[in-house]
């Protein structure tokens, strides 16, 4: 009886986790501040303590879960409509360099060293401190980096290029089945696709992992295949 009783309350809380998700909106780790991912963790540890009780006081952790839920809603809430609630909430960047000062006090107030700080830019392909003009710790904890002008990567703008927009392009085939609506999306149908594939000997939808169209209407199939790649050109 005990096991049912925990399955119960473990869909339970499932469903509410999944309810207060979509309420409080959803972002990666990396884009989550201080207070999210700790509230996050309090929100997942309350949740446990839910499944796991036996006792029929179940509801005084889901109280738990909607009253930290609704707070973090309400704080997103702040920091969307106040600049000083969003700092204060939030955080706001640090300067770590800028013009070649490294700044060692901001360094503590972030709680990052040098070493840290030199790693970092050589994760993002800066090996030289010289080129970079400014370095941000954001309030997520990741680092910014602003090349200074003659190291940084040249623009089409830079060359007085005005190269074609790029589109998303759409799946019309995924795992050997049509996706029909996105053909409609695309202004196509399936004799139009079958078409397509004939042209490039592929007999069978089921042939093919993924296909998709992009906006000139050029169509790219990658048909399924069973052998496996022996050369391993990363060693």
């Amino acid at each position: 009886m005990d096991i049912i009783y925990v399955i119960f309350l473990s869909l339970g809380s499932l469903l509410a986790l999944f309810i207060l998700t979509k309420i409080m909106g959803y972002r990666q780790m990396s884009e989550m501040s201080m207070f999210d991912y700790i509230n996050g963790i309090t929100i997942g540890s309350i949740a446990a303590e839910m499944a796991t009780s036996l006792e029929s006081d179940w509801w005084l952790p889901l109280t738990a879960m909607i009253v930290y839920g609704l707070t973090a809603t309400f704080l997103s809430y702040i920091t969307l409509k106040s600049m000083a609630g969003r700092r204060l909430i939030s955080g706001k960047p640090l300067i770590l360099m800028n013009q070649d000062i490294i700044y060692e006090k901001n360094l503590l107030k972030g709680k990052i060293d040098l070493s840290e700080m030199l790693m970092q830019c050589r994760v993002n392909g800066y090996f030289s401190l010289s080129d970079l003009q400014t370095i941000l710790l954001e309030p997520n904890g990741r680092l910014s980096f602003l090349p200074k002008s003659d190291k940084r990567p040249v623009n089409p703008s830079d060359l007085q290029l005005t190269p074609q927009q790029d589109f998303l392009v759409a799946n019309v085939i995924i795992d050997g089945h049509v996706m029909e609506e996105n053909l409609l999306h695309a202004g196509k149908d399936k004799n139009w696709l079958f078409k397509q594939m004939n042209s490039q000997n592929i007999r069978d939808f089921r042939e093919v992992l993924l296909a998709t169209c992009d906006m000139q209407n050029k169509i790219t199939f990658y048909p399924k295949t069973h052998k496996e790649m022996t050369k391993d050109v990363l060693d």
